[in-house]
C-alpha cells in the first residue's frame, strides 16, 4: 500500500496510474474524495484523515504543494507509524539561491519539503525534475487563440523540459525499489530545446502552422504581469533565462538509468497533449 499526496495533480495521476500497473494498492490523499480522477480501486483520503491513513503503507510520496504546511506533522506521523520509505519531490534547483528559484515566489517550498524528508530519519528518495513541459501551456495556449504566432523573450534559452508522466514513473520506481533508497535522482528531457524548436514540435503535433517570435524582455515582463502572474515571480523567471543564455543547459540521463529507457521527447509530450491546445 502507498499512499500518494497530492494524487489529483499533474503528478499525482500519473504517479497513481503507474503504481496501479505495478499492481499495488494505493491510497490517494485528495481534498475532494469523490473526485472522477481517482480511478477505480483507489482508495480517497482527506488531508484531514492522512495520519490514519499511514496504517499498513509501505512508501509515502510527498508533493511539497500538497503537502506544504503540514509537511512535518505528515512526516511525524509516519516517522511513529515506522513508514519504511519516504519519496518527495522537489526541483532541479533546489540548492539554488532563493531568489535563483523563480517557483518560490508563487508559494512553492520545494528546498524545505526536501530538507524536511531528508531530516526526518526514514529512508527516503529525492526526485528533483527540471521545467515541465506542461509549463508551456501558460505561456502560450492564450497567445495561440489571436493568432498562429508564439512569442517570448530570450530565443536563444534553452532547456531540457520534462514530460510529467516521466516524473511519475520514477517516482513510482523510487517507492518500489529500495536499491535507490538515499539518492537524489535530478530528471530533465532527453535534449535542451530553444523556444523555437519547442513551438516547431507543437506545431508538428497539433498541425497547425505556428511560429516563434522573439520580443523585449520588458515587454514580455509587462505582459505576464498584465494576465496575472506575480511581478516577482516574472522577474526571477526572466532572470533566470537571462543567466542561463549561453550556459550549458542541463541535461541528465536519470530517467534511462532508473526506468530502462530515455526520457520522452517534447514531441512525445505534445502528442500526448493535443487536445489541451484545441
Amino acid at each position: 500500500m502507498y499512499l500518494v499526496t497530492g494524487a489529483t495533480g499533474l503528478i499525482g495521476r500519473p504517479l497513481v496510474r503507474a503504481l496501479l500497473a505495478e499492481g499495488v494498492r494505493v491510497r490517494a490523499v485528495t481534498r475532494d474524495v469523490s473526485n472522477a480522477d481517482i480511478p477505480s480501486g483507489v482508495e480517497p483520503v482527506h488531508p484531514n484523515d492522512v495520519a490514519a491513513a499511514l496504517s499498513g503503507v509501505d512508501g509515502v510520496f510527498v508533493h511539497p504543494r500538497a503537502t506544504l504546511g503540514s509537511i512535518h506533522g505528515l512526516l511525524d506521523a509516519a516517522v511513529e507509524e515506522g513508514v519504511p520509505k519516504v519519496v518527495v519531490m522537489s526541483a532541479i534547483n533546489v540548492d539554488d539561491e532563493p531568489d535563483h528559484q523563480p517557483s518560490r515566489f508563487n508559494g512553492d517550498r520545494n528546498t524545505e519539503a526536501e530538507r524536511a524528508v531528508v531530516s526526518c530519519g526514514l529512508p527516503w528518495v529525492a526526485v528533483r525534475p527540471g521545467s515541465f513541459a506542461a509549463n508551456t501551456l501558460g505561456m502560450w495556449r492564450g497567445q495561440m487563440a489571436f493568432g498562429d504566432t508564439i512569442r517570448g523573450p530570450y530565443g536563444a534559452f534553452a532547456e531540457a523540459v520534462i514530460h510529467e508522466r516521466d516524473v511519475a514513473e520514477v517516482i513510482a520506481s523510487a517507492l518500489l525499489d529500495d536499491a535507490l533508497l538515499g539518492r537524489t535522482l535530478a530528471v530533465t528531457g532527453p535534449e535542451a530545446l530553444t523556444p523555437e524548436e519547442m513551438v516547431a514540435a507543437l506545431s508538428a503535433a497539433i498541425d497547425r502552422p505556428l511560429a516563434f517570435e522573439e520580443m523585449p524582455p520588458e515587454m514580455a515582463a509587462e505582459g505576464m504581469i498584465r494576465s496575472g502572474l506575480d511581478e516577482r515571480f516574472v522577474g526571477a523567471l526572466l532572470s533566470r533565462y537571462e543567466r542561463e543564455t549561453g550556459r550549458q543547459p542541463a541535461v541528465t540521463t536519470e530517467v534511462e538509468t532508473v526506468l530502462g529507457r530515455p526520457a520522452r521527447a517534447f514531441a512525445d509530450w505534445a502528442a500526448d497533449h493535443v487536445k489541451d491546445w484545441s
